[in-house]
């Protein structure tokens, strides 16, 4: 029987570490495999073809969930929306205060505790007519006018195809960051400018579309779920409405 070389061994067994090593890292399931089998192929594609393909799902999309952080003009929204073509609905969190936002067409409501509406315009001075005026208010839907400043501010929230638009962008060259994978879906991230200008992990199963999304300069970190899953909007009662007319109240 012929001995195999000592140092064929040596090699062989080194080769089987390092295999070992980039399993680990990657969370690929053994060295040689091809990590896009049996996927949409949008992994081997370069990495401005995988952002297109990205947002042309994203933009034919019915529906989406988008739920994380965005930071804009140094403020800190926390959002968690459903959104679709005609409307959206879901919670925003600012400097400590959480309201809900629903929007069917363009009716929006805005609907918040008594302590949000006591200085809405950050003017009021605790008077008994500044929380006369937020307890009528408590826990309503208020109607915003159209032409009201804070219909322009808050139906953003509730628009996916601005939201998508404004989001799903990396800013400087774009390259690849490998597969990753999120919440159990298999993914291929790019970056912009080497992640300096954000990162977007893709979807290697159906369609391509975005699930996580770290934007530049620490603007924020977002991930997207339910894409295609429709749902219902339905006004609210008016039992549970107030409707100010031209003009939210800022008193």
């Amino acid at each position: 029987m012929t001995a195999i070389p000592r140092r064929r061994t040596r090699r062989a067994a080194l080769a089987g570490a390092v295999c070992a090593l980039v399993v680990t890292g990657t969370g690929l399931t053994g060295c040689g495999e091809d990590p896009d089998a049996g996927t949409n192929g949008v992994g081997k594609l370069p990495a401005d073809q995988i952002q297109s393909r990205t947002r042309g799902a994203a933009k034919s999309a019915q529906a989406v969930r988008l739920s994380g952080s965005v930071v804009t003009s140094g403020r800190t929204y926390k959002l968690d929306m459903r959104l679709k073509a005609d409307g959206g609905s879901g919670s925003v969190t600012a400097e400590g205060t959480t309201f809900q936002l629903l929007r069917i067409g363009e009716h929006l409501f805005l609907k918040a505790d008594a302590e949000f509406w006591t200085d809405a315009d950050g003017k009021g001075d605790g008077s008994d007519a500044d929380a006369a005026a937020a307890d009528k208010l408590d826990d309503k839907y208020v109607k915003v006018p159209q032409g009201d400043p804070s219909y322009k501010k808050f139906s953003g929230f509730t628009d996916m195809d601005v939201l998508l638009d404004g989001l799903l962008t990396l800013h400087g060259e774009l390259g690849k960051d490998g597969h990753h994978e999120q919440a159990g879906v298999r993914t291929i991230r790019i970056t912009g400018e080497e992640g300096s200008g954000g990162t977007l992990d893709v979807s290697l199963e159906g369609k391509p579309y975005p699930l996580r999304l770290v934007r530049a300069g620490g603007a924020g970190t977002l991930t997207f779920s339910a894409w295609g899953r429709t749902f219902a909007l339905t006004e609210p009662g008016k039992d549970e409405t107030v409707d100010y007319g031209k003009q939210l109240p800022t008193s």
